[in-house]
Parts: C-alpha cells; sequence; structure tokens
C-alpha cells in the first residue's frame, strides 16, 4: 500500500466525521441553551432562599433548602464524607464542563475537514466549491466557541457556589 493509498484513505475517512461532528454541534448548542435556562432558574431559587440559608448555617442547622444542591446532599446524607462531597459536586458540573472543553475540539474538527475540499477546490480555480466549504468550516467554528461561552460562565459560577457550599458544610460538621 502506497502513501497516496494512505492519504486517500485517511481524507475520505474524514469526511465521514462531518455529519456526527455537526449534529453534535447541533446537539450540545441545544444543551448550552438548556443549561443557560436551568442555571437562571437555580439562581432565582438560590437568591429567594439565600436568607434562609444564612440563618440555617449561622443557627448550625443543616435544613433542605431549593437551590443549594451539595448542601442538600448533605442533609440528606449527613453520614457523607467530604470526599463523597466534593464528588457529587463534580458530578453535578460535569456535563456543563464536559461541553465547555468539548464543543471547541469539535468545531475545530469540523473547521478542518472541508479545508481539504477547499484546497482542492482552489487547486482547481473552483470559487464556488472554496467559498461553501470555507462557509461550513468557519460556522462550526464559531457554534463551537459559542456553546463554550453559553456553558463556561453557569459552569465557573456553579463551581464557586459548590465550592462554598461545601466550606458551609465543613463548619457544620464542626460545629455540631
Amino acid at each position: 500500500m502506497n502513501i497516496q493509498t494512505i492519504e486517500n484513505l485517511m481524507a475520505s475517512v474524514a469526511d465521514l466525521f462531518m455529519a456526527p461532528v455537526l449534529l453534535a454541534i447541533l446537539l450540545l448548542f441545544v444543551y448550552a441553551l438548556y443549561a443557560c435556562g436551568r442555571f437562571l432558574s437555580l439562581w432565582l431559587l438560590r437568591r429567594g432562599n439565600a436568607v434562609a440559608y444564612q440563618r440555617a448555617l449561622s443557627e448550625g442547622e443543616a435544613q433542605w433548602l431549593p437551590g443549594y444542591q451539595v448542601h442538600n446532599y448533605y442533609v440528606r446524607n449527613p453520614e457523607a464524607c467530604d470526599d463523597e462531597l466534593e464528588v457529587f459536586a463534580l458530578k453535578k458540573l460535569e456535563l456543563l464542563r464536559m461541553a465547555t472543553r468539548i464543543a471547541p475540539m469539535l468545531g475545530l474538527i469540523a473547521t478542518m475537514i472541508p479545508m481539504g475540499p477547499a484546497l482542492r477546490a482552489l487547486a482547481d480555480g473552483n470559487v464556488q466549491g472554496i467559498s461553501e466549504n470555507l462557509i461550513i468550516a468557519f460556522a462550526a467554528v464559531i457554534w463551537g466557541l459559542a456553546i463554550s461561552t453559553l456553558t463556561f460562565w453557569p459552569a465557573s459560577v456553579k463551581k464557586r457556589w459548590f465550592a462554598s457550599e461545601l466550606i458551609n458544610i465543613r463548619k457544620l460538621k464542626e460545629a455540631a
């Protein structure tokens, strides 16, 4: 098998990835919108229960309050160790963090796949072929970055919220 055959085989296989990658980008975009809505809902719950949460902490009580996911896990599982609580918090952040990291990678993959046909069209002098492939390439990377942007902020804020809840749980445990 010569190099030219291997190169053609790799290019053909790479072309097969385009549809699944674009579908994954579309699904991640839908998820990003959903995650933003859930984040807004969680923010409203936390905001509405912030006074009750602070009061419960100052009284040394571990009571269930909507919007405080790690704290509520501790209320349901008071015997949970710190490691279990941290794993629970990480699990709650996992999908957001994965979407934030995977979306730009998929955007880059979907950018590189049409670059081969675009360069081939350039060599043939086919301007329309170049533009069609470049439109797909640049749109894909923009979508990937938009998804990452939409999921990064909620992931970062939720990480801070969960870290704060973990600190407060440790204080509750020490006071008990």
